[in-house]
């Protein structure tokens, strides 16, 4: 597999967990846990600016920042 960090040459958002894999039948398996803590990192395509992000609540927060601030925001989308 592939790199998937984004960087200058392929800006964009990565966000990556580890799921917890269980059994069909198993209630638990809609619990929002992941088997690893989630990591994310940007690298914006309309200014430069990158960031990196460890933990659920830094993760949802980058993805936070992007969405409003970088991405979709050069591209006039969101916001």
């Amino acid at each position: 597999m592939s790199d998937l960090t984004p960087d200058k040459n392929t800006p964009g958002l990565h966000v990556a967990a580890e799921p917890i894999y269980r059994k069909h039948d198993d209630p638990g398996r809609w619990w929002n846990t992941t088997a690893s803590t989630p990591t994310g990192s940007y690298t914006c395509g309309g200014c430069g600016q990158s960031d990196t992000a460890t933990g659920h609540r830094d993760v949802g927060a980058l993805v936070e920042d992007y969405a409003d601030n970088h991405g979709p925001a050069h591209r006039g989308g969101r916001r």
